[in-house]
């Protein structure tokens, strides 16, 4: 065995939780948490991605609260849920891999009609994609925040899950509060990048507190949110160390913004036509139909788009950083690794091929990659991801 494959299958650990090998499936919504619970599908959606040999499944994405939902297929975290969350822990651990979940909120891109109130945020924002206006939240406001995902993150454990993933990227809750593009507020979480971390930061370090010493905590968070006014690299290389020093056992630095630049975390095709048939609101396929393309813009594909930033950021931090962006084959795991990051983060690749991970040991195959079409995106919005191009014979 090549020294790149060794390393490649070889153990590493976050916190206190051994991993087989340095792959993980990263946290890509699937669209399959009708009523917002665990689903048959669901389970055997994350059972199929252990069986391939990946070291670690994420499942996402949790809310922490009923408020915190853009989609009625979005799961969110109570105590009834837990017995089926724990039979999909137990379906992840027979297949011998790890389970973790990403827990967030929407913040004020959470949908009205969803959650019955008023989405809120940072600050007081128009969201184009929801149609509403949300609130600024108060200081109670977040100090119940910090309390769900507490009592989240106790269920997560509860339920059998190895480890959990902070969502603070993509726009969501704690990223509206990193971002000056959102967060305008005047007070002691507003202005100042140090006022602006002060909710993640609290978030962290009070489940560090709930939780074991060694118990992983992962956070999710952006590099840049790729619009003009928006959080950029210089302030992400601060933030990382500072979700280091609130108790985060490891960082997964993405980047795009859900509400404005939605495809830039993913990069390639924008499947309009997809989107729009698959709404299920009659106004929500005219917005498409209409303003899809300014919605959701289009951004060229490379492998490996975000390799300078992630670097960036493991240079500045000494816990685990798990590289995200553009894998699509093996060589490209290899390269990461040999950057030295730890682990890395895939997404599509493994709705592409859930088998993806037990053949990095194998010789090259003819068979073709993922190739960013992004129609499993669509997918999610007509009873769940799946590799659309795969099974419908488009490569």
């Amino acid at each position: 065995m090549d020294k790149k494959l060794q390393k490649l299958l070889s153990e590493a650990s976050i916190g206190n939780l051994v991993l087989s090998n340095r792959i993980i499936k990263a946290g890509c919504f699937e669209g399959m948490s009708q009523g917002g619970g665990v689903t048959n599908e669901l389970i055997e959606h994350h059972r199929r991605i252990a069986s391939g040999g990946t070291a670690m499944t994420t499942v996402a994405y949790c809310s922490i609260s009923f408020d915190g939902r853009a989609f009625e297929h979005e799961m969110w975290m109570r105590e009834e849920i837990v017995p089926d969350l724990r039979r999909l822990t137990e379906a992840i651990h027979q297949e011998g891999a790890a389970a973790s979940i990403q827990l967030g909120h929407c913040g004020y891109f959470a949908n009205k009609r969803v959650i019955r109130s008023r989405p809120m945020g940072a600050s007081s924002k128009f969201n184009l994609f929801q149609l509403s206006y949300c609130r600024e939240m108060t200081e109670n406001d977040i100090q119940e925040k910090i309390e769900n995902f507490g009592n989240a993150a106790l269920m997560a454990r509860k339920a059998g899950f190895d480890a959990i993933e902070i969502h603070a990227g993509h726009g969501y809750l704690l990223s509206q509060f990193l971002s000056p593009w959102t967060n305008h507020r005047e007070d002691n979480y507003g202005g100042t990048l140090e006022n602006r971390m002060r909710f993640p930061a609290r978030v962290i370090s009070h489940i560090r507190e709930l939780l074991d010493p060694g118990f992983p905590i992962l956070v999710k968070m952006n590099q840049q949110d790729g619009m003009k006014g928006g959080l950029e690299i210089e302030e992400a290389v601060k933030i990382a160390r500072m979700f280091e020093q609130a108790g985060a056992s490891a960082l997964i630095p993405s980047c795009g913004f859900t509400s404005k630049t939605p495809l830039y975390m993913l990069r390639g095709n924008v499947p309009v036509a997809e989107m729009v048939k698959n709404q299920k609101q009659w106004f929500s396929k005219i917005g498409l139909f209409l303003f899809g393309k300014m919605l959701v813009q289009e951004y060229p594909f490379e492998k490996l788009f975000l390799l300078e930033g992630a670097e960036k950021i493991k240079d500045a931090v000494t816990i685990p950083v798990l590289y995200i962006g553009g894998i699509l084959e093996k060589e490209d795991v290899s390269l990461a690794l040999e950057q030295g990051f730890d682990f890395v983060q895939i997404g599509r690749a493994l709705i592409h091929d859930p088998y993806f991970t037990m053949k990095m040991g194998n010789a090259k195959t003819d068979e073709q990659s993922c190739d960013n079409c992004n129609r499993c995106v669509a997918a999610r919005d007509a009873g769940g991801v799946y590799c659309v191009s795969r099974e419908k014979g488009y490569l």
